[in-house]
């Protein structure tokens, strides 16, 4: 899988992935020329990997895909989760095939050509995948050149460099540059994505830290109407758009490091006892609004597969996940009660404050791509506001 530093590349090596500690894994480049640096992570999910691709949870993330065929159904405009694609490139094991699908309307390594992003095929994932379960995620350069000639000892350099995904506030990087009145509502076949508008909804405030566009799309279909701010929206302009809830979307990086400004937010709407749903780094931001640590995970959860147990009736639901940090559940407060532990590791996966209406967990319950069991949480929050007084 690896060598030291090869003097010349092996015959047909276009691209070239090179890890922090010195590793060099060559293989066949596809998508866009050029380079890229970030962290290495894999995702077990047979499905998705335009959502995956575009998911902006991934900024700053080369995403090894476990599932050996990626590619093969193509690509298309209407699944992506965001308009500019967040990983920064992507390792999969089997070359990119020509589109086969109905719905394709691009290939994958064309798609991937002209949204800037690089991709390595021809290499052994499953390896891969097993050193990050040993050693963890490790920052890495993936790189592409048709030539196969690559300055080995400077992309090293940069891997080395880079100083990685902890204390990194990446929600600014990912965010919506302003407001935005959402409608979109749902995906059926042969009709695209829905509208969902009307008189009489309550009204959701969404905090953009990186949002899927399918969760917004949910939150409109269990009964809201949705307003989504940036990141760095304040108090003040959240409490200005008269919210009878407020959503904290997912998103990448630290959450220690983007709780910076964003948890003294989320304090003032807990004191003001706006009700409060949080996903993913959303879930991670509640936990500190509240005095709990976050830390970082040795490989972290993505795919979508992971079983999750719901403490208060002992319910496994399959889940969709991608997070690199998890909230430590020996740091809650008393006024927060963990309701979701994962079956893989033991992993915080939700909590719910017992003296506020704030809830959330750390998978994606809209699952894009993944299963549907836990869609209920949308319609569990909208209820929760159509019955306040």
């Amino acid at each position: 899988m690896s060598d030291a530093k090869p003097a010349r590349a092996p015959k047909g090596a276009t691209g070239v992935l090179i890890l922090a500690d010195g590793t060099v894994i060559r293989g066949r480049g596809f998508g866009a020329e050029g380079h890229a640096v970030g962290e290495v992570c894999f995702n077990t999910a047979m499905t998705g990997y335009q959502e995956v691709m575009t998911d902006p949870s991934y900024a700053g993330q080369i995403v090894t895909f476990t599932f050996p065929h990626i590619g093969n159904v193509g690509t298309n405009a209407e699944d992506v989760e965001a308009d500019t694609p967040a990983a920064v490139g992507c390792v999969v094991r089997q070359d990119v095939t020509a589109p086969s699908n109905f719905r394709s309307a691009e290939g994958f390594d064309a798609w991937m050509k002209r949204k800037g992003r690089v991709g390595l095929s021809g290499v052994d994932t499953r390896a891969l995948t097993r050193r990050i379960r040993e050693l963890g995620a490790p920052n890495a350069v993936i790189a592409h050149s048709p030539s196969g000639t690559f300055d080995i000892e400077a992309l090293l350099a940069e891997a080395k460099v880079w100083p990685g995904l902890e204390g990194m506030d990446l929600a600014k990087d990912v965010t919506r540059g302003g407001r935005e009145d959402w409608s979109g509502g749902p995906w059926t076949l042969g009709q695209g994505y829905g509208e969902s508008t009307g008189e009489g909804r309550p009204h959701v405030v969404a905090i953009d830290y990186g949002a899927k566009n399918n969760i917004l799309r949910n939150l409109t279909a269990a009964g809201a109407s949705v307003t989504v701010v940036p990141a760095s929206a304040t108090f003040e302009e959240v409490m200005a758009l008269r919210p009878d809830g407020v959503f904290l979307s997912n998103g990448p990086g630290d959450p220690a490091a983007t709780g910076e400004y964003a948890v003294p937010v989320i304090k003032k709407l807990l004191s003001a006892d706006i009700p409060i749903f949080g996903i993913c780094l959303g879930h991670q931001l509640l936990g500190l609004a509240v005095g709990a640590k976050t830390a970082k995970m040795h490989q972290g959860h993505r795919g979508a597969n992971h079983p999750v147990k719901r403490l208060s009736d002992g319910l496994v639901e399959i889940t969709s996940m991608n997070h690199g940090f998890a909230v430590d559940a020996d740091t809650l407060p008393a006024n927060a009660r963990a309701t979701h532990v994962s079956l893989f590791d033991g992993s915080n996966c939700g909590l719910e404050l017992t003296d506020k209406k704030a809830f959330s967990v750390q998978y994606h319950p809209e699952a894009s791509p993944g299963p549907q069991d836990s869609f209920y949480l949308f319609e569990t929050f909208v209820d929760q506001l159509r019955a306040a007084p």
